[in-house]
């Protein structure tokens, strides 16, 4: 017998109208053309919020991801590049540490920043496709998906795309219901503004490109001066950064040659499987959930009849006034082609395909089963998917210090996680300041290693990689040698031979360290790591 059978039959009936008043209120205000941007915004707002503070608490016991903390140290200095990707990830990093504190929890407000506003555009993106009601059920899905959570911490040109590939979708979108000079431009402008966060992003252009040439209305869209306004427009914004990407001989393309190029099908074959996998396990989190949440079947109907009404209440046939469906073709076709090109072009040309990369090529996924035609959407299931989210949300901030805990227990001899690189960062600007009364300049050092040292000295030195071809260009060789620097190894690390040979090249007079580093959590000890440091003066 359930609790509810004690209760006074006015007091369950109470129950029952308030939560029906609030589906119908939520209901209305995500129907309503007014009132439902501001119900989108505010639940991203929410989102944003809520989630910052999970991840802080979360990553309480580690340290920013090294990606976090390269994005930081790019936005120092505003260029045209970075060496390893283009410059629009390293911009806004530095824009938004010109406004919040190098702070780990400023890291995860970035992260939930970005994604939270990528789900403001695809509100507006399914505001083309679909009604209203059912745009703001993709919102919350999408916002359950795990790369909008729990594996959103980390700001980098990958997260970014959440961002600047749905105005890429909008845009087109947009221009291919509008067909005008101006929507052309817009969607030229969105197209370099994805191109200057990473190149990956040339999967979705072509892909929308080939959106354009599948459709069936897809001569009104060619006829029209839209799709030709958009090509000139991207080239023209994009001539600053090739100019420079040919000044510095292509070096991010060295990069991806360098890094992610195999010369094994087989290889290739077990990761592109892998890349599959991962990503419909993660789109399987949204997916069962709202279809939790269209589990609604009427009190009504006869215990006989309901377990058929599961699954056949929320499907029927006829035309749909909800679903825009030549929108959804461009929807269709766009997200399917995402799905299939990477992997099989990956398999094709043998190169390294890294699961990360499939982060922002299916936001899609949501919107284009919503879209469905036959999918009906019951007014109930909005409230359902909208209390799933909050209730998810607020017993993962319950549990997220008992959480932190556990998984330092679990892992604390981990040195990529629990490192104490942020002592490490404070007791080196410590030394360097005992010893010559200025700032610390520069740091040498393994990528990894020196990223985090970059973020949390309050110096904030120019990172330098000797033997890096595609180093960021924050700072030369010879300005290392001639400013100072300290230079950070971790002796577990193969590649100190190397890095001691530059030492004894470049500055065989530095003074030599050992310090060690060992974070404490709750009474958890991280690991214990000796780092070989060389301090070098400035020239004199």
């Amino acid at each position: 017998m359930s609790t509810a059978s004690f209760l006074p039959a006015a007091a369950r009936a109470k129950r029952r109208l308030s939560f029906r008043r609030l589906a119908a209120w939520l209901g209305a205000r995500a129907s309503d053309p007014k009132a439902s941007l501001w119900l989108v915004i505010g639940f991203a707002i929410a989102h944003a919020v809520l989630w910052t503070r999970i991840l802080t608490n979360l990553k309480a016991a580690q340290d920013v991801h090294m990606d976090v903390a390269e994005a930081f140290a790019w936005g120092q200095k505003f260029q045209l590049g970075y060496g390893k990707h283009p410059p629009l990830s390293g911009w806004i990093a530095g824009l938004w540490f010109r406004i919040f504190p190098v702070a780990d929890w400023a890291t995860y407000a970035l992260a939930m920043a970005v994604v939270s506003s990528g789900l403001v555009i695809t509100w507006l993106i399914a505001c083309r496709v679909v009604d209203r009601r059912r745009a703001f059920f993709v919102v919350v899905m999408l916002a359950l998906y795990p790369i909008f959570n729990f594996k959103g911490f980390k700001y980098n040109p990958d997260l970014l795309q959440l961002l600047t590939l749905p105005l890429v979708v909008l845009a087109y979108l947009n221009a291919f219901e509008k067909r005008s000079v101006t929507s052309g431009l817009w969607l030229g402008l969105a197209g370099a503004l994805a191109l200057m966060t990473k190149y990956w992003v040339l999967t979705m252009i072509g892909a929308v490109g080939l959106a354009a040439l599948i459709h069936p209305a897809r001569w009104q869209l060619l006829r029209s001066p839209a799709p030709w306004v958009a090509i000139a427009t991207l080239v023209v914004v994009l001539i600053p950064h090739l100019t420079w990407l040919r000044s510095v001989d292509f070096v991010p393309l060295t990069y991806a040659g360098d890094t992610y190029a195999l010369s094994s099908r087989i290889q290739t074959l077990q990761l592109g499987l892998g890349y599959i996998g991962h990503n419909i396990a993660r789109l399987a989190v949204p997916v069962a959930l709202a279809a939790l949440a269209l589990l609604v079947v009427p009190r009504w109907a006869p215990l006989s009849q309901r377990p058929w009404l599961l699954l056949t209440r929320n499907w029927s046939r006829g035309a749909h006034a909800e679903v825009d469906r030549a929108q959804a073709l461009n929807v269709w076709i766009i997200q399917a082609v995402v799905a299939i090109g990477p992997p099989v072009g990956a398999l094709i040309f043998e190169i390294y395909i890294k699961t990360d990369w499939g982060i922002s090529l299916f936001f899609l996924v949501p919107l284009a089963l919503v879209a469905i035609p036959a999918l009906r959407l019951p007014r109930r299931a909005l409230f359902n998917i909208t209390a799933i989210w909050l209730v998810a949300t607020l017993a993962t901030l319950a549990a997220s210090p008992w959480i932190a805990e556990q998984e330092m227990a679990a892992n604390k001899d981990s040195v990529a996680i629990y490192g104490a690189r942020s002592e490490l960062a404070r007791e080196l600007t410590e030394a360097w300041h005992a010893r010559f009364g200025s700032r610390w300049p520069a740091v040498a050092g393994t990528t990894e290693t020196i990223e985090p040292l970059v973020f949390y000295s309050p110096d904030h030195p120019a990172p330098f990689t000797p033997g890096e071809i595609w180093t960021a260009g924050l700072i030369s060789a010879e300005d290392v040698k001639r400013l100072g620097f300290i230079g950070v190894f971790d002796p577990a690390d193969g590649r100190l031979g190397e890095f001691e040979t530059w030492i004894a090249q470049n500055a065989p007079n530095a003074e030599r360290l050992i310090m060690t580093t060992r974070r404490f959590f709750h009474g958890h000890p991280g690991p214990a790591i000796s780092w070989k440091i060389y301090i070098s003066p400035r020239a004199k």
